[in-house]
């Protein structure tokens, strides 16, 4: 048991030093570039490459405060609760607000690739999953 625990440790800190922040689902990828506090006491931004593989769902899921996006290569379809899903293409930007629940899949052959800006609570996850919304 002990053994198993410190095999689990060793594993939690090989993953926090190459920067890889933990994902919803094996298609998503989030890759912190770096963290930083900002001018609002309480949060931080965290600056991320995000990539979702070739016919990927990035799952649905909240942040615990805004993410502000710029996808780089490839397009996806973004699905905002409350909002009609959309192509999102290189070149574009987005804003998806805090505890707004959304996903994104991409249907294309080649990754979405994509700079994610997240100004965050400080101590809390980056994403949380969450439920599909109803429509």
């Amino acid at each position: 048991m002990a053994i198993h625990l410190k095999a689990v440790v060793v594993g939690a800190m090989v993953l926090a030093a190459t920067g890889v922040i933990v994902a919803q689902t094996s298609a998503l990828t989030r890759t912190m570039v770096t963290k930083a506090d900002v001018s609002v006491p309480g949060r931080e931004a965290v600056v991320a490459r995000v990539e979702v593989a070739p016919g990927g769902v990035a799952g649905w899921h909240t942040h615990p405060g805004d993410e502000i996006s710029y996808v780089m290569e490839g397009t996806a379809t973004l699905m905002v609760a409350g909002q009609p899903p959309r192509q999102v293409s290189a070149g574009e930007g987005f804003v998806i607000p805090a505890g707004v629940v959304h996903n994104a899949k991409n249907d294309g052959a080649s990754a979405i690739k994509l700079v994610g800006v997240y100004v965050v609570e400080k101590g809390k996850p980056l994403a949380s999953p969450a439920s599909a919304p109803t429509p």
